[in-house]
């Protein structure tokens, strides 16, 4: 039987590499040159890479696939407008860097060197975006019950590298006798604005949270369906991303003026939901679903360069 379009792309080898000059093609057209992003640039190329790495070390689809890592490309494409940002092209290497050192202590309560390594990046994206701590009782969870790594030797581990970069900022800040900047990054965690106030995005930017809702949930339910074909490990890490992915769409739901973070974070999260999806399904239905999603993230991405 002829294989559709849908699992041809998902199975080839030059998919990656056709979305990878798409999405330099959009950076392109986005200004890349005259605004010069380069570093912007380098790290979202780490970032890919990063992705592409962690498919890989973790197997998270249990075929050849570069779904993950083209999923990452395409819907970032769609929030093209977040790549002038470098403190949220920091962030976000950090973030996914995070997942994978996290991953690396599954089922290891003594592995003290990657939870240190693990908040230490998270400590160093909130130094950038205070309001990642929202995540950090639900990151302890996750290490509890889902990467199952959490001990009295872990949790220690991860104070002591969340609180190793506000260390060296002290240091700094009291050697410039500043200590309102400081003060003023911390009083944002208290600072909230109206729930569900919309009004401040743009139009592309309500299309990229809707479109990657509603991502997540197909995702998330496909998931959730077959997820006794995949292997205890590979369960275990795929609901970590999709219980921060539904934390960030909350948080974004509730606080919208912090969403050049938090959308990264759904993107970074959802990444693998749809990329499993659209690797291991085989029906009329999802290859229409295939179809649609790539029509609707090019219709976005054009709508968010022009």
């Amino acid at each position: 039987m002829q294989k559709s379009l849908q699992n041809t792309v998902s199975a080839s080898r030059m998919s990656l590499p056709f979305v990878v000059v798409y999405t330099m093609v959009v950076w392109l057209l986005c200004g890349v040159i005259q605004q010069q992003w380069w570093l912007q640039l380098a790290c979202f190329a780490m970032c890919t890479y990063l992705m592409v790495e962690m498919n890989n070390a973790n197997a998270l689809i249990r075929i050849y696939s570069r779904m993950v890592s083209c999923t990452f490309l395409v819907l970032s494409c769609t929030a093209c407008f977040l790549f002038g940002s470098l403190k949220g092209a920091v962030a976000e290497l950090c973030f996914i860097t995070a997942y994978l050192t996290a991953f690396r202590t599954y089922q290891d309560k003594q592995a003290v060197g990657w939870a240190f390594y693990t908040f230490l990046l998270i400590g160093v994206s909130s130094l950038l975006f205070v309001y990642i701590v929202w995540f950090l009782p639900v990151l302890w969870l996750l290490m509890a019950f889902k990467v199952q790594s959490l001990s009295w030797r872990t949790f220690f581990a991860s104070l002591l590298g969340l609180l190793t970069p506000y260390w060296f900022a002290a240091v700094y800040f009291v050697y410039k006798a500043d200590l309102d900047t400081p003060l003023a990054h911390f009083a944002q965690l208290v600072t909230y604005e109206t729930p569900f106030d919309f009004s401040q995005l743009t139009n592309g930017q309500l299309m990229v949270y809707a479109f990657t809702a509603v991502l997540t949930l197909t995702g998330t339910i496909h998931f959730l369906r077959t997820r006794y074909n995949d292997k205890i490990r590979i369960r275990m890490l795929v609901d970590c991303f999709i219980i921060t992915d539904l934390l960030a769409l909350l948080l974004l739901a509730l606080q919208p003026q912090h969403y050049d973070m938090l959308m990264r974070i759904v993107i970074i999260s959802t990444s693998p939901l749809v990329g499993h999806f659209i690797a291991l399904t085989h029906t009329r239905w999802t290859n229409i679903a295939f179809y649609a999603m790539l029509a609707t993230a090019l219709a976005i991405t054009v709508y968010n360069i022009v």
